[in-house]
Formats: structure tokens, sequence, C-alpha cells
């Protein structure tokens, strides 16, 4: 079928399938119906002596004529346009000869029209090639009726209004223009239902891949947040307690203060991360119902969900003997959104386990700026950079989840090595009008 763009198909121009096995079984159990009730006919009219012409040949060459005109009807599916030039000529060489019935042979040739309205595949050989045996019929019927008309007196007298002959020929192209309309009709409109059936079906399969790929790509972002969630949550926590675990391993023997410090921090640490992991599986145990309660539009999980106010204490726990951390705020602060503190708050905890983990820094520095045009965090560090000797390498995940979380409130995220030494990490999130609180 052609097709009007990538999409859509050209249904003007659709052409129906051929008939299925079923259905090429079906006709030739219907043109054996048809068969059988010709012969049927044949004999009982010819039994009343009800014959149609009035006079006719006899007996089997009018069951033969009967076979003839019905037997073409078993490919009419197959092959409608034969099937149609074939009943349509034998139909006329019947009446010629002036079988005893005209009743079936009628109902062969509405079928036959019929056939090719619903099943020619070429709508204009189809529409054609109907109207041209219309046409034909007509003259034949022209035939019959000038002949009439040439003999008159065949009439008995009668008493209604109207002459004889011209009642005749007002009945005669009444009743076959109502018949052959009729076929016309008919296989007109059974071949736009087969063409409405089609589309819905493609609609419902377009329908149905739509839904698809929407699963799909529901499943794999909700794999990708979960991923990036539980990243932010083990990643960070895992290298701060390692870290002071490793301060608390050096200083043990020289400074048991520090030392108890450092290990203060890491149960500290432990604890706040077996909370988080607690509210992420809460999240995902939950029914659908009670996890859109427990999440936000950005998919941030509401349970033990950590925001702007839990920055200090998130740069505090990254400090170490080894590594500075600071922690500083700019602008008068404002209330934002819980998606876009959780980001924040997620932002600044990649960068500094980074700091921590990878770049073997020596001072952090964090500061949160209060813009009139939105929010911004900015992280700076002295270690080696992304790529320096000796920095251990990471996976990458937790740069892509940082883009990701930006990406979701329609901010910007920078990283890269500063100028003079040392990697920085700075986001911008922008508030929409009206939705900060001074």
């Amino acid at each position: 079928m052609a097709q009007v763009n990538d999409d859509e198909p050209d249904w003007s121009r659709w052409r129906r399938p051929r008939p299925t096995a079923r259905q090429r079984r079906n006709d030739a159990w219907v043109a054996l119906g048809v068969m059988a009730g010709a012969l049927f006919t044949i004999v009982v009219v010819n039994s009343m002596g009800a014959l149609a012409f009035g006079t006719a040949p006899s007996l089997g060459e009018q069951l033969l004529w009967g076979a003839a005109v019905t037997l073409p009807l078993v490919v009419r599916r197959r092959f409608p346009l034969v099937v149609l030039f074939a009943v349509g000529a034998l139909f006329i060489l019947a009446q010629a000869h002036q079988i005893g019935d005209n009743f079936v042979p009628s109902l062969a040739l509405f079928l036959a029209i019929y056939s090719v309205g619903a099943w020619e595949r070429s709508r204009v050989v189809a529409r054609w090639a109907r109207v041209g045996v219309i046409v034909a019929m007509f003259c034949w019927l022209g035939v019959a009726l000038a002949a009439l008309l040439l003999d008159p007196g065949q009439f008995p007298a009668v008493g209604g209004p109207l002459d004889p002959v011209l009642s005749a020929v007002l009945y005669n192209l009444g009743f076959n223009l109502m018949f052959f309309l009729s076929a016309y009709f008919f296989g007109e409109m059974a071949w736009l239902a087969a063409r409405r059936e089609a589309e819905l079906e493609y609609r419902a399969d377009q329908l149905r891949r739509s839904q698809e790929e929407n699963t799909r790509g529901a499943l794999v972002s909700e794999r990708v947040r979960i991923a990036r969630d539980l990243h932010d949550v083990v990643a960070h926590h895992v290298s701060v307690m390692g870290i002071q675990a490793g301060a608390a391993r050096r200083v043990l023997d020289t400074d048991i203060d520090l030392a108890r410090t450092a290990l203060d921090t890491v149960e500290t640490t432990a604890r706040t991360a077996i909370g988080e992991l607690r509210g992420l599986l809460g999240v995902l145990r939950a029914e659908p119902v009670d996890r859109d309660r427990a999440a936000g539009s950005d998919g941030a999980e509401h349970v033990a969900s950590p925001g702007l106010d839990q920055l200090p204490e998130l740069v505090e726990r990254a400090a170490s003997p080894e590594l500075a951390a600071t922690f500083a705020v700019f602008g008068e602060p404002y209330r934002v959104s819980e998606g876009v503190a959780l980001s924040v708050y997620r932002v600044v905890q990649e960068a500094l386990t980074n700091a921590v983990k990878h770049a073997a820094a020596r001072t952090v520095e964090v500061r949160l700026r209060y813009l009139g045009t939105g929010i911004e965090v900015d992280v700076t560090d002295d270690g080696r950079g992304p790529s320096g000797p000796g920095r251990e390498p990471g996976s990458g995940l937790g740069l892509l989840g940082m883009r990701e979380r930006v990406a979701v409130h329609g901010g910007e995220l920078e990283t890269g090595p500063r100028r003079d030494a040392g990697y920085r990490v700075r986001a911008r999130f922008p508030h929409p009008a009206g939705s900060a609180e001074r």
C-alpha cells in the first residue's frame, strides 16, 4: 500500500487482501447451494408449467443452463471480474434460450456484481466493469422491451388506469434499476467496511506498538533512576567511610581522640546510608498508588529525602585530616521545590565523592548561591583533575547521573578542570516564575 508519510498509509490506495482458504471454501459451498437451488427451481416451475417466458427448451437443457450460470460463483472472490463477465454472458444466453426459471440466474448475477464491488482490488476497474455489465443488461432489457412493443396484443384487457405496454416498461425499468443499484451499492459498502476494518486493525497495532515503546521507555527510565539513586547513596557514603576508616587506622596509635572522631563519622555515615537506602527501597516496594504519593514529579523519593538543609552536614562528613571541606551560602535564601533541593544535594554529594575517591584532593569548597534567576551550586577541589596521574578511574555514571538530574529541571551543568589546578562542578537550577518564596 502507498504511504502518505513514513507512518501513515495512503488508505485511498488500499487493496483488499486475497481471500483466505476458509473464504474460498465458503464460496464453493455458496455456489453449490445456489446451483442446487437453480436445479430445484427449474424442476418445480416446469412441473407447475409456470415458465418465465411461456415456453422453454427441454428440461435437460434447462438444467445445464442453470448449472452453467451458477457454477462460476465457486471462484467469485478469487477472480471477481472473470466471474462477472462469465455470469453476465451466460445470463443473457440463458434468457435468449428462454429457460423456465429466471429468479436463480438473477440471484447469481446479483452475487457476481456484488463480488466485484467487494473484492476487486483495483477500484477503477471494479467501477467501470460493473457499469459496463449493467449497461449491457439494460441494453438486453431494451431488446426485450422492443419486442414487447412490437407485439402489444399479448396483453389481455385489464382495468388499470395505465396502458398495459407502458406499465410493463415502467415495471421492468424500475425493478431492474433497483436490482442493479442494490448490487452495486452493497458491494461498495462491503469493500468500504473491509477497508475500515483494516484501518482499525492498523491503528490498534500502532497503538499497541506505541504502548510497548512507552512501557519499555518507562522501564528504562526507572532503571536509570534506580541506578542513579543507588550510585549517589552508596558511592558517596562508602567513599566517606573508607576515607574516615583509613584516617582512623593511621592515627589510632598516636591520636586516640582523632581516631575516635573518624570512627564516629564512619558510624554516622553508615547509619545515614542505611536510612537513605531504606527510604529508596521503600519507594520501590510500594504499590503504584503509594509510590506516587511517596515520589515527586521527577521520581525523587519523599521518604528520608535530603535537601538543602542537610548540605552543611554532608560537607562536614566528607572532611577528614587529609581533606579540608568548607561550605558557604551566598544570597538571600528562599524556598525551592523538593525535587530541586534533592537534585542539588545529589550533585554536591557526587562531586564530593569524586573529590574524595578519585581526585586525591586536599581541599574542597562548596558554594551555594541564591540568584534571582534560580539557584546555583559550585563545587571545586584542588585534586589531580579528571585524568591526572595516579587518579583512580571512575565508571562515568556519576557525571551522567548529575547531568540527568539537572536536565530534569531544565538546568545547566558545567564540569571540567580549573585553570590553575583541581576540578569544578557547577550546576544551575532555574526556578519557574513565582515558584520561589522570598
